[in-house]
């Protein structure tokens, strides 16, 4: 069962842009946020922006400024703009979806490879 299908994933320079796109299914209900986490190689998974239900959202200090997380809620479809792509940006990106009723529970994409040559 996949509920969470990642794309947009690719090589870049350093400057470049790319856009990821997540597609939940509808088996998913009650989502209260959408977000995209990543982990370079060694490092541990880390939150790279959030969008709650409500609109709100957060972003880690790295990318401030460069990245900008929205949804086509139709299409129930959360995308990452990427722009001025750094070589530290390099990672695997995962979708991530939460549903805290009637019990919390998380879904993860399968992840899309992200590297950023200098």
């Amino acid at each position: 069962q996949v509920h969470l299908v990642e794309s947009g994933g690719g090589l870049v320079q350093a400057g470049g842009s790319l856009r990821l796109s997540c597609a939940a299914s509808e088996r998913i209900f009650g989502i209260s946020t959408m977000g995209w986490y990543r982990q370079a190689p060694g490092k541990q998974r880390e939150l790279v922006a959030v969008l709650t239900r409500s609109g709100s959202t957060n972003y880690a200090d790295s990318v401030k400024g460069r990245f900008t997380i929205s949804s086509d809620n139709v299409k129930n479809t959360v995308f990452l703009q990427m722009n001025t792509l750094k070589p530290e940006d390099t990672a695997v990106y995962y979708c991530n979806a939460k549903t805290p009723f009637p019990s919390s529970y998380e879904y993860w994409g399968q992840g899309t490879q992200v590297t950023v040559s200098s």
